[in-house]
């Protein structure tokens, strides 16, 4: 692990007057919304689509950093130049979303688990190479009648803790998204506890596996 690296793509990544730009939709979500519009779902499909974005004139002035799916990262301009290379040449930072998505916790009725760890050292190797500097894992804790358990808020928070560890392990700047969903009819003061809950356990598992939160 490089920490100045790590460091130094960390203060781009929150560049003043930038933000992040999420391109991270699976091929699923992506083909229902071309669906809905007419428009073909296939991958020449996507990557046009995708070239039309990356390629935005002006984007690097606002864009800091883009969050890629696995397809994305892997797909070409119609020139033959790779996405990675036109987003970086565009002064943006290419990252790559590696969690496999929110599964039902089991034993644990309406809650889930964010799974992506089995495989994720050699994922994000091969990520590494690709010219990805950025990664993003996304845990979703959902408020109702007796949830969160402390079962699910301690699950997700290991996993992003995690994975956390092994993207500075492999040089890649980790986006930690504890998300408390907003859907229901809890009130404000709830949502509050279950956040405070949630992001101390979450702190208190990246302490756990020594990931390096300084900046």
């Amino acid at each position: 692990m490089d920490a100045q690296t790590l460091i130094a793509t960390t203060w781009a990544m929150i560049a003043d007057g930038k933000g992040l730009l999420a391109m991270d939709e699976s091929n699923p979500t992506c083909n229902k919304r071309f669906a809905s519009l007419g428009i073909p779902q296939t991958e020449k499909a996507r990557c046009t689509w995708r070239e039309l974005i990356v390629t935005t004139p002006g984007l690097g002035e606002c864009i800091s950093g883009v969050i890629l799916y696995d397809e994305k990262i892997r797909q070409q301009k119609k020139d033959g130049t790779s996405f990675v290379k036109a987003i970086s040449d565009a002064g943006i930072i290419a990252g790559i979303k590696v969690d496999t998505g929110a599964k039902d916790l089991a034993g644990h009725p309406g809650e889930k688990i964010t799974e992506g760890l089995d495989g994720l050292r050699e994922r994000l190797a091969e990520y590494f190479q690709m010219g990805a500097r950025f990664a993003n894992w996304r845990a979703m804790i959902t408020i109702g009648d007796d949830i969160p358990s402390r079962a699910c808020i301690e699950a997700n928070a290991q996993a992003l803790a995690r994975y956390a560890a092994l993207c500075q392990e492999a040089g890649l700047v980790p986006i930690v998204e504890p998300e408390v969903l907003m859907e229901g009819e809890h009130t404000l003061q709830r949502c509050s506890e279950v956040t405070e809950e949630v992001l101390r356990n979450v702190f208190r598992q990246l302490y756990a596996q020594r990931v390096m939160l300084r900046a």
